[in-house]
């Protein structure tokens, strides 16, 4: 696995999934803005001095634990995420600030176990032959209001995002970072083949997912599509 920056687990994942249809979105922003909202624990990592912030909708597919076949009401829905880019122990890695999914106990399931700050939603994705069209709408019981929506389209053939290029920076990330109510700081890894990343065009007709981190997003977005991706993943590693 030479795509990867440092080595997988050498234990079997708990979990598997696919990813389709997915649209980064990624703005330049100052570390000063993200700083307040990261763990100490956690570096911002970023490319020639320059953080991010990436806004990404898509859907997810074949979910399922090792060892079970996928279930479903619960394998498939739409998911929305607001994320940066951090790292630690030399492990590059992604922080969530929020991440909206289209099924209830998918979000209460991700925030028992994988301490991760999901919210319910009202979520939509039409494939209009190739052409979507995404909408979210944020329904979570006492949660600041988000809602989302934004249609796109692949614009490229596809291609591998080259070591130590940008698109490699922001895509190529085998692990999760998180942190539980009373501060505790965890590291989840992910596998995955490196990325098939298309160029790709947007039209955002609603995006209020940073307002409650007091973030405005500014400017036109970096835009890259990727049709389908399987994922490996594992659980929690408390690092302290």
């Amino acid at each position: 696995m030479d795509y990867r920056p440092y080595p997988a687990p050498i234990t079997k994942p708990i979990m598997y999934q696919s990813w389709h249809d997915l649209l980064f979105m990624h703005w330049p922003i100052d570390v000063s803005a993200l700083r307040p909202h990261i763990p100490a624990g956690l570096g911002i990592d970023t490319f020639e001095g320059q953080a991010w912030i990436a806004v990404v909708p898509f859907r997810m597919s074949n979910i399922h634990p090792r060892g079970l076949f996928p279930v479903p009401w619960l394998s498939a829905f739409a998911e929305l995420n607001v994320r940066t880019y951090v790292i630690r122990d030399d492990k590059p890695g992604v922080w969530f600030f929020s991440l909206e999914a289209a099924n209830p106990v998918a979000v209460s399931l991700a925030r028992t176990f994988f301490k991760l700050p999901y919210f319910n939603a009202k979520m939509s994705c039409i494939n209009n032959h190739g052409h979507f069209s995404y909408t979210s709408y944020r329904t979570h019981a006492n949660a600041p209001y988000c809602e989302f929506a934004a249609s796109y389209k692949a614009i490229s053939k596809p291609f591998i995002a080259k070591t130590g290029s940008l698109e490699h920076f922001l895509t190529a990330r085998y692990c999760l970072y998180t942190a539980d109510k009373i501060g505790k700081l965890y590291r989840g890894e992910i596998d995955h083949e490196p990325w098939p990343l298309q160029k790709a065009e947007a039209h955002i007709s609603l995006n209020s997912m940073t307002r409650p981190l007091d973030i405005s997003l500014l400017g036109k977005p970096l835009l890259h599509f990727s049709k389908t991706l399987d994922v490996a993943i594992w659980g929690l590693e408390r690092l302290f």
